[in-house]
């Protein structure tokens, strides 16, 4: 199962999905629906799985729009989340094993267990944060 967050200012537009480890099964558990730009799934592997060698075609996808998703492998991470028009939605803590998937969330992080490690992943290329990032003001900000 798959936490969905919607827009507030128009609940068609997903912003994020949360997946939670102890939602893996042994089947493929997808976080994002198959039109996004990123694409992640989960799945608890038993020893002894195979998937043969292959390897991807090449297809021209255009994008627009860079997500986002973070995989934590120790510790906790608090994430908040930001609507379309910049106004908070909610907080999320994603711990070890789980997953969050920004779509069009505005989005901060605060780590709240000392050596957490976790990976982050987005659709590029990437044009570093001048070109890339434009930051939220209002009424949450850390000074980091």
């Amino acid at each position: 199962m798959t936490k969905k967050i919607y827009s507030k200012v128009d609940d068609t537009i997903l912003l994020a999905s949360v997946l939670d480890k102890e939602y893996l099964s042994e089947y493929r558990t997808d976080i994002c629906p198959p039109e996004e730009f990123l694409q992640v799934s989960g799945r608890y592997l038993k020893a002894g799985t195979f998937v043969p060698p292959h390897k991807h075609t090449k297809i021209v996808r255009n994008t627009n729009l860079t997500q986002e998703a973070w995989v934590v492998l120790q510790g906790v991470v608090k994430a908040r989340l930001y609507d379309i028009d910049d106004t908070f939605i909610e907080e999320i803590n994603i711990s070890s094993g789980s997953c969050i998937v920004f779509f069009r969330a505005g989005h901060s992080l605060e780590v709240l267990e000392d050596n957490t490690i976790f990976y982050e992943f987005k659709n590029g290329p990437y044009y570093g944060t001048k070109i890339d990032k434009q930051n939220i003001t209002g009424e949450y900000q850390t000074g980091n």
